[in-house]
């Protein structure tokens, strides 16, 4: 939509499209919300004159994308079950307003959480040095979304970013550009840890959204995700931990003494993540969080020290 000129349409047509666009929705088991969603995007409708219906009566209303290019967008919504995030380009975030394309997961709202849960882990650290200075990292950024989130919450911190995919690099980038922290992330193609190996013991903190689906899943997810979102980013291996287990392994090499290990996960998860995370035994304090509904969603582990006591399931510098 981003090359598209924008268009010129009647307050009129744009009202019978949406009352089209409304009547297809229930038919086909789509939210009509989305509709509207849809109509603040493109043509800067707010909520409250799509509610009243009053901009019926504009004479002229400024659109993104013409009423016939939305008319097949939405169609493929309807019957390809195509998002509509990516029908907008957009998606909201946190307070941000993202890209995005079918070359990224389109970020979902229980993943905001892990944002708050990093900025937490800081003061629970027994580093010597404040975690919310030096760099922090973003492994499969995808959108962006993450590393943005760091950036927002971490003013003082250097984030890094790491995506295998350019396409979805390029996309976390425009991200990145358009809302000011440009300056802030650093950018890098490659497979999670593999492009920052001259930094090895220097980060405060890992933050990552892997791929945790199990392959055989991948195929009875939603129509949405599964014919539209990639693959990569969601398919975990056999038992959805494949990346997981790779980053537990390989992380502690990378992290400070008392650095911050910090993913997302599926549902049914957390009882092998932990086990893996106390088998490896670099990692202390691990803890299990759970999202706005209650799902054990998230796992935050530390980075033992090399001279250390460990009290309890604290760890103290000596």
């Amino acid at each position: 939509m981003a090359d598209q000129q924008p268009q010129v349409v009647s307050g009129l047509q744009l009202w019978q499209w949406r009352s089209q666009a409304m009547q297809g929705a229930i038919a086909a088991a789509v939210p009509p919300s989305e509709v509207d969603w849809l109509l603040q995007e493109i043509a800067g409708l707010d909520r409250l004159a799509l509610r009243l219906e009053f901009f019926k009566d504009w004479d002229e209303i400024a659109i993104a994308i013409s009423l016939a290019d939305l008319e097949k967008l939405w169609q493929r919504r309807l019957h390809d079950r195509l998002p509509v995030q990516y029908i907008a380009g957009v998606t909201p975030w946190r307070k941000f307003k993202l890209a995005v394309s079918s070359a990224v997961l389109i970020p979902r709202p229980e993943t905001e959480c892990i944002i708050d849960l990093a900025v937490v882990s800081i003061s629970q650290s027994q580093a010597i040095n404040p975690l919310d200075q030096g760099h922090w990292i973003d492994l499969g950024t995808g959108s962006g979304a993450i590393a943005i989130g760091l950036a927002d919450a971490l003013p003082k911190a250097t984030i890094h970013a790491v995506d295998y995919s350019t396409a979805a690099l390029e996309i976390a980038q425009t991200n990145a550009q358009n809302l000011g922290f440009a300056d802030r992330i650093h950018f890098y193609q490659g497979s999670w840890w593999e492009p920052l190996t001259t930094m090895k013991g220097q980060f405060s903190g890992m933050v990552s959204n892997p791929p945790y689906i199990p392959t055989a899943t991948v195929a009875t997810l939603e129509p949405e995700v599964m014919q539209h979102e990639p693959h990569l980013a969601l398919d975990g291996g056999v038992d959805g931990l494949d990346d997981i287990r790779y980053l537990i392994e390989v992380s502690p090499s990378y992290l400070r003494p008392g650095g911050v290990w910090l993913i997302e996960m599926m549902a049914g998860q957390a009882g092998a993540v932990r086990e893996l995370l106390q088998n490896q035994g670099s990692y202390c304090n691990i803890q299990i969080h759970t999202d706005l509904e209650g799902i054990e969603r998230f796992a935050l582990a530390y980075v033992k020290g090399n001279r250390e006591q460990v009290i309890g399931d604290r760890v103290l510098d000596i």
